[in-house]
């Protein structure tokens, strides 16, 4: 029974995966692109500045529970 289903199941799905797999590669860039020289890296403004204001406003909230059980 268990190799009825991994005939039918199992092995059509992992040779679809090969496929696609296989396919990717077809799309590669071979040269980077003409025009004007692309920026380095993604912008970091607005995410790492809230993760920081949530990681300070975290700090403040522990301090302060630890000050309340001290007392």
């Amino acid at each position: 029974m268990k190799s009825k289903i991994i005939l039918k199941i199992v092995v059509p799905f992992l040779v679809l995966i090969m496929i696609c797999k296989a396919n990717s590669f077809l799309y590669a860039q071979e040269f980077p692109p003409s025009g004007p020289p692309a920026t380095s890296g993604a912008p970091i403004d607005g995410g790492v500045s809230i993760l920081i204001a949530a990681g300070v406003a975290y700090g403040i909230k522990k301090l302060n529970k630890k000050q309340k059980s001290n007392n």
